[in-house]
Formats: structure tokens, sequence, C-alpha cells
């Protein structure tokens, strides 16, 4: 270890700290400007992505994320940033057209989800 270099200590093994803060990825938006994405929604690449070169870090990564189907959840995990901030990020690219959008049917009656949205939002946190 050299002098300029200071020990690194077990807290400081996690993520690196971010130097912006999260309102300032999506100018301080909760909303994307195009259509609202359903939280189980994935998305993919399309062959516009290999374009991306001149984006931001964040949305690269979530462009590399998104060579296989990706979910917003997993997004918001691999940036360190709540859920809604990768929606807006999300959009943007899918407004760019950079991303494709899957969202499933809607599951949702009288405002409610439907009993296999539930079964299925369980056995996804029983297996993480």
């Amino acid at each position: 270890m050299s002098d300029a270099e200071p020990p690194r200590h077990q807290a400081d093994s996690g993520p690196p700290r971010r130097l912006v803060p999260v309102y300032a990825l999506t100018g301080g938006r909760t909303r994307s400007g195009g259509r609202e994405l359903p939280m189980e929604s994935l998305v993919t690449a399309t062959e516009r992505a290999g374009w991306g070169h001149h984006l931001e870090n964040e949305y690269r990564t979530i462009v590399e994320l998104a060579r296989r189907p990706v979910s917003l959840v997993e997004i918001g995990a691999a940036l360190a940033v709540p859920v809604t901030v990768a929606r807006v990020l999300v959009g943007d690219l899918v407004d760019g057209g950079f991303l494709d959008v899957h969202a499933p049917p809607p599951a949702f009656a009288a405002g409610r989800p439907s009993s296999a949205v539930l079964t299925r939002l369980l056995e996804g946190l029983r297996a993480r």
C-alpha cells in the first residue's frame, strides 16, 4: 500500500458513493415525458442502442443491462437508485428509441392487483 492510498476498511467495500444527487439524474422529474411504465415492465435494448456511446453513464449502464430482458427493479438496484428514478431514466431511453418496453397485460381490476399478480410477487420475494 502506498502513502497516497488510504487503507480500505470493511465498510468501504460497498458500491462507490454517488457524487451526483439522485434528483439531478432526472433533472428533478418524477415522471418520464412519454407513457407511464408499469413497475413490472421488462425492457430490452434496440438496434439503436449501439449508437448510445454519447449517453451519460447511468443511461449507458441501463442500455448495457438491457442487452437481455431486464426489469425496472433490477435497473434501480444496479444503479443504486429508487425504482421511480429508474423508471424516469428508462422512459427517457424508450422515448429516444434505445429501449423497447415489454409490459405485461393489465392485471388490475378496479384498481387492485389480481391474485395471480400477488402470487407471482410473493414467489419472487421468496426467491430472493
